[in-house]
């Protein structure tokens, strides 16, 4: 009898300190659990490969187009991107959002790119260049690029060092300056040497 009641007892104080403790057998599998979604957070793609494109957003617009049913809102962005090495390209994308139309603008600027040609950092000779409202003069120059605006944006990621931009019709559409930069760029063509005259000897 006694040792029935102690055996009692003891199962009694064991389902008292359960009840009080409901979460007692569950903290070491918790804990655990917790520990493998702390450690998780940590993971996903290591050594992601890095674009071999720097890119520049130029411009982002929110365009508004009338329909019959109502106003549809979409936004245009313009980014250039260059690898530094004498490629640059400018692209134009609409979109939804402002991501969807990045992603076009981006790829559309890859459609786009165009080799610079290049003499000791600068270009090898001035050159002029028009689209719709901008006028664009470039120049070779030392020292750096002085520019502003797109001509320096579009400079700077053809890798361009040293440059001279200067608009001679002044606008504020910055599409219209980006696109005259790469056209005038488009228009320099490689100096081919000149070859040496040879002398000749008159016989008399």
């Amino acid at each position: 009898m006694l040792c029935t009641t102690s055996n009692g007892m003891e199962n009694n104080t064991q389902q008292n300190s359960y009840s009080n403790n409901p979460n007692q057998g569950q903290d070491r599998g918790g804990g655990n659990r917790g520990g493998g979604r702390r450690g998780g957070r940590g993971f996903g793609p290591r050594g992601a490969v890095k674009s071999e494109f720097d890119q520049k957003v130029l411009d982002i617009a929110r365009v508004t187009r009338v329909t019959k049913g109502g106003k549809r809102f979409s936004f245009r962005t313009t980014i250039v991107i260059g690898d530094g090495k004498s490629r640059v390209g400018v692209g134009i994308g609409k979109g939804k959002d402002v991501a969807q139309s990045m992603q076009k603008a981006t790829n559309k600027a890859k459609k786009n790119l165009i080799n610079v040609v290049t003499l000791n950092g600068t270009i090898p000779y001035q050159v002029e260049s028009k689209y719709n409202s901008a006028v664009v003069l470039l120049k070779p120059a030392k020292g750096g690029v002085k520019a502003g605006g797109p001509v320096r944006v579009v400079a700077k990621l053809a890798g361009i060092k040293a440059l001279t931009g200067k608009l001679i019709r002044r606008t504020n559409n910055k599409i219209n300056i980006a696109m005259a930069t790469i056209d005038a760029l488009k228009k320099i063509k490689a100096i081919k040497e000149i070859p040496k005259v040879q002398e000749v000897n008159l016989v008399k």
